[in-house]
């Protein structure tokens, strides 16, 4: 799918506003609504966010008899209101963010795929700042060539764009096999079930800090560079992401290379934000690096062709951003 295929398809897309419901709908919530608060509900535990304890919060116990009609609507706002706004100690549920995370992965499952071989390189070339304490910021440059299948080294190679270490200029580091770097192969292998992904996910990051809701998302965010030549992964990933309360939406956010998008943003202490072109929802990275290419090539210090914007391009060929 070409950019100007994609800026089509996300124009006809529904806005990432809020959910509008149908009159029947709504009087069925009424109704049920009336019913409920003439008893009392049963408490439920609380598991973890995404399941299905964690979507039925503990209904309030209430001595209210008889609700005037009219009124119906003001408590029914109420209660959606506390089904978006969390738990004590738990993060909101942002529903404009989570429209926006399925507008995206509905745009990122149209992409088109290729066959990669083992032999070859994930080619990732981003743009990031990184503070020298005591002197000051560096602005640098860095292409990535991480093997398909993670069994040889890599290469990064780091330009110094300006900053206390603008005299180092370019140089080259090997990348040895790491297994916090999620490979091609391992990421095509994830399961392609948002729900199963999210239980691996949540699981795989039990205990980590600064909350589990940060953590999960930190872990799908390091795929997603990658994820951008596995179309049906890259959706899955989003919407994934989408049943991770925490999220919200920035209208206006800048990537790491000062390119403007809309964002996604999480974080209990330090705010990350995910940004995306506004027209196409192209994944830019982030406000921390910045994703310019991505693409496969034969052999480390090689990169991919300029990339043809009016042509649909495959896994083998490479995505500006």
């Amino acid at each position: 799918m070409n950019p100007a295929e994609r800026e089509e398809l996300a124009r006809l897309l529904p806005s990432p506003g809020e959910p509008v419901l149908p009159g029947d709908r709504l009087a069925h919530l009424e109704e049920h609504l009336i019913r409920e608060i003439t008893r009392e509900a049963a408490p439920r535990s609380h598991g973890a966010p995404g399941t299905a304890s964690a979507r039925r919060p503990r209904r309030r116990r209430l001595t209210l008899i008889a609700v005037p009609l009219g009124t119906v609507a003001a408590v029914l706002a109420t209660v959606v209101s506390l089904n978006t706004n969390g738990r004590a100690g738990h993060p909101a549920t942002d529903t404009a963010a989570v429209n926006l995370l399925n507008r995206i992965a509905t745009l990122a499952a149209a992409e088109t795929t290729t066959p990669v071989r083992d032999d070859q390189y994930v080619y990732t070339r981003t743009q990031g700042t990184q503070l020298v304490r005591g002197e000051g910021e560096n602005v640098f440059r860095r292409s990535d060539w991480q093997p398909v299948d993670g069994g040889r080294d890599g290469l990064a190679r780091v330009t110094v764009l300006s900053g206390p270490h603008a005299d180092e200029g370019t140089y080259d580091m090997t990348l040895k096999a790491d297994p916090n770097i999620t490979t091609y192969r391992e990421l095509q292998a994830l399961p392609a079930d948002p729900d199963t992904l999210y239980q691996r996910i949540w699981d795989a990051t039990e205990g980590r800090a600064p909350t589990h809701e940060d953590a999960a998302l930190e872990e799908i965010g390091q795929m997603l560079p990658t994820a951008t030549l596995l179309p049906q992964v890259n959706a899955t990933l989003y919407r994934t992401a989408a049943k991770i309360p925490g999220v919200t939406v920035v209208d206006n956010a800048k990537d790491a290379a000062g390119r403007p998008g809309i964002g996604l943003a999480f974080g209990s202490k330090d705010r990350d934000v995910w940004v995306f072109d506004k027209r196409t929802l192209t994944y830019l990275g982030s406000d921390e690096v910045a994703v310019l290419q991505v693409g496969v090539v034969d052999k480390p210090g090689r990169t991919p062709a300029a990339p043809r914007p009016e042509a649909s391009r495959g896994v083998g060929e490479p995505r500006a951003v």
